[in-house]
């Protein structure tokens, strides 16, 4: 690689942390003899479309300065297109970024881009990306973490409406709020094979979350499916189903260490297409891709086996 690479930025990632390191990370890449231009769109779309541009300009890389929802916003551009992602965390949750061991720390990221994108090829990883939208094709998006329905997916909705407390904080209301209202929700879940052969297996139960997990965590390090893993062609497909409110909030807690995995309400099955869907009273679920809103199901998703290449340490 000859060394342009294009820095997409989120400048209000983590309270503006991401705007306060652009200078240091330009500069470290610099320093790895690379050619660096940084892209801040006015809008999601409008970084988007500058993003697709400059991929399609022949870029060396694109690197995603910034959290989970520009890593997402940067996979629509580079999936499938052989131009490898940079990640450089910068925002509340990395887990995209934690799962392929970069480093959590922006300029010791900037160091592994630096040299990934200088080298010979070898610490460029392919990985697997994921496609998410309607049942018949439509509406869809490429994302690289989990896809969440259900109680997440709820307070998501809630603290996307919430204008104060800031940050994490929102999120916390939210979660207070959703609980006094929540009940399960009835799912149905196809999982199959994605090689054209019949569906593997029908799961219909009433559930508080669904996760179809291509990464092991989300949400700032909650490992819903700790074994998950981004190169084996196949999805971890958690179901937890429905418990007492008071049994949730004793289990929820141990997502962050994995330890709910255990708990008998826990379903994990393994897939590569995944259709979900909600039945009967309180179907009205949206899904969430890497924390971004995908929208209500019925949603189907389904593995491409590497269909990204990411700069990882060597």
């Amino acid at each position: 690689m000859s060394g342009d690479l294009v820095v997409l930025v989120n400048p209000t990632a983590r309270g503006g942390r991401a705007r306060r390191v652009v200078g240091p990370v330009v500069q470290r890449l610099r320093e790895g003899g690379h050619d660096v231009r940084v892209i801040v769109g006015a809008s999601a779309e409008d970084a988007l479309a500058r993003a697709r541009t400059a991929v399609a300009q022949g870029s060396d890389a694109l690197v995603a300065l910034g959290g989970d929802g520009l890593v997402h916003l940067a996979v629509q551009a580079v999936a499938g297109t052989g131009v490898p992602l940079g990640i450089i965390p910068a925002g509340t949750g990395n887990d995209i970024a934690s799962a392929l061991g970069i480093p959590r720390d922006p300029l010791a990221a900037a160091a592994v881009v630096a040299a990934a994108a200088g080298g010979d090829g070898t610490a460029v990883r392919s990985v697997d990306a994921a496609q998410v939208g309607g049942p018949g094709g439509e509406d869809r998006r490429w994302f690289a973490g989990v896809v969440a329905c259900g109680f997440d997916s709820r307070v998501n909705e809630r603290a996307n409406g919430i204008a104060w407390p800031p940050g994490m904080a929102k999120y916390l209301v939210a979660l207070v709020q959703e609980l006094r209202t929540f009940s399960p929700i009835p799912f149905r879940i196809t999982l199959g094979s994605g090689d054209g052969a019949e569906e593997t297996e029908v799961i219909e139960r009433e559930a508080m979350l669904v996760a179809v997990a291509n990464t092991r965590s989300y949400g700032a390090g909650m490992r819903v499916c700790p074994d998950a893993r981004p190169d084996d062609g196949l999805f971890d497909v958690l179901v937890l189903g429905a418990v007492p409110k008071g049994e949730f909030l004793r289990t929820f807690p141990k997502v962050y260490r994995g330890g709910h995995v255990g708990h008998p309400a826990v379903t994990i099955r393994r897939a590569a297409h995944v259709t979900l869907e909600a039945v009967g009273p309180g179907a009205d679920v949206v899904a969430y891709a890497d924390g971004e809103r995908v929208g209500p199901v019925p949603v189907t998703c389904a593995v491409v086996p590497g269909a990204l290449r990411v700069l990882v340490p060597a």
